[in-house]
């Protein structure tokens, strides 16, 4: 595998992942504040979690990077693409420590990852799965250009992941085949170079937004 490209923003570096980044995972993971992502869980968990990330890239090609500020070079986070196995389509994911949220970086982040999955590794389209009461990230998506227009109903658990569709083409339909058992309720916003729009699927209401692809 071809080593895992290093991007850059104006105050961050999207790299690969090392070793030392698992402790602050390990951390978050056992925070509440993981419901939105799997979470909360124990170390061993945690672990499995974590080592999905480069293990993405190892599989797939590209996979989510680990978020670094250039001004202390600290790891504060994950953001890039994912699309499991059994996943409905090629998402956009992302996930900051909580002492780093609300500094605009999740923003800064996913506009890098949409340009290189657009650019780079030839995605025409891209979800992000959000949680209806993850306001955070749907102000992140609104701030990117989606709006919400519905919700979705996933098979079980306490949350509703909204699902943050991102396109460089036409608007496309998404069907809810090979749905993974997450938690709860979801919307999909899609992204693409013209616009963004929602659908009801069977038991499933996806929320699809499309905004501009980031040049």
């Amino acid at each position: 595998m071809a080593p895992i490209p290093i991007l850059e923003t104006e105050r961050l570096v999207l790299r690969g992942f090392t070793s030392a980044d698992f402790e602050p995972m390990a951390t978050f993971y056992a925070d509440p504040i993981s419901k939105f992502y799997g979470g909360p869980c124990n170390r061993a968990d945690a672990w499995r979690r974590f080592a999905v990330f480069p293990g993405h890239w190892q599989l797939r090609g590209y996979g989510p990077w680990a978020l670094e500020t250039k001004s202390t070079g600290h790891f504060i986070g994950i953001c890039g693409p994912w699309y499991p196995e059994g996943w409905i389509e090629p998402e956009i994911t992302w996930a900051l420590l909580p002492e780093h949220q609300g500094n605009g970086y999740a923003t800064e982040a996913a506009k890098r990852s949409l340009q290189a999955a657009y650019a780079d590794f030839g995605w025409s389209t891209a979800v992000s799965v959000i949680a209806v009461d993850n306001d955070p990230s749907a102000v992140l998506a609104r701030r990117l250009g989606a709006e919400v227009e519905s919700s979705l109903e996933l098979p079980s658990g306490p949350h509703t992941p909204r699902l943050s569709s991102h396109s460089n083409g036409d608007t496309l339909s998404i069907s809810p085949r090979s749905l993974l058992p997450l938690a709860s309720t979801s919307a999909i916003l899609r992204h693409s170079s013209r616009k963004y729009r929602y659908s009801d699927r069977g038991h499933l209401t996806l929320a699809i937004a499309v905004f501009r692809s980031p040049i």
